[in-house]
């Protein structure tokens, strides 16, 4: 099963729609879709490693407006459908403590989890709920969002047939090794 989804990922990866497609999760994952850009920025750098940085590039500014759309989320409707449940459990001033620690280390928070498996969209919706500065926001995401899509670029654009030929013989070991990544930056974000 893993195999021929991993041979349909690459097929769709050369397409000529790919690029479309990698830009239309980038902006979802980054306000409301589950799956990360990487599903397909990594098959699609495999399968033209010339490209790597152009995909990179695409992934870097989708993820942005995808976090803006994101921002909106937490600011407009959280307040509306979130602090009124908030207030009838008596948890306002938990939120506004949330709201007061976003603001003083909320850069940071952007910074370094935009550059790991947890997923983008939890940042962008919390900034937006937190009143975080929009634009501190946007240049924070466009600096760790491009940071990690170029890094992954850049490895598979030079590593890429040793890539490519470890995950074919090791497709389950990776995948497995994704799978943990993903539940790991749950963790880290339930702890942090």
């Amino acid at each position: 099963m893993l195999r021929r989804f991993y041979n349909r990922v690459m097929i769709l990866a050369a397409s000529p729609y790919a690029d479309w497609w990698l830009a239309l999760i980038a902006f979802a994952e980054a306000s409301f879709f589950p799956i990360p850009p990487d599903a397909l920025l990594v098959p699609m750098a495999l399968a033209k490693p010339r490209s790597a940085w152009r995909f990179a590039a695409i992934c870097t500014v989708a993820s942005v407006i995808g976090g803006a759309l994101g921002y909106l989320i937490g600011f407009a409707v959280f307040d509306r459908v979130a602090q009124p449940i908030l207030h009838l459990y008596g948890y306002g001033p938990a939120y506004q403590v949330f709201q007061a620690r976003f603001q003083e280390y909320g850069l940071w928070i952007i910074l370094i989890k935009g550059l790991t498996p947890i997923p983008y969209k939890i940042v962008t919706i919390a900034a937006g709920a937190a009143g975080f500065d929009f634009w501190l926001f946007m240049t924070a995401s466009l600096l760790t969002r491009g940071a990690r899509f170029f890094l992954v670029a850049t490895l598979l654009h030079f590593f890429g047939d040793a890539v490519r030929h470890f995950i074919e013989k090791w497709l389950t070991l990776v995948t497995s090794a994704l799978a943990i990544g993903v539940i790991g930056g749950f963790m880290a974000l339930k702890f942090l």
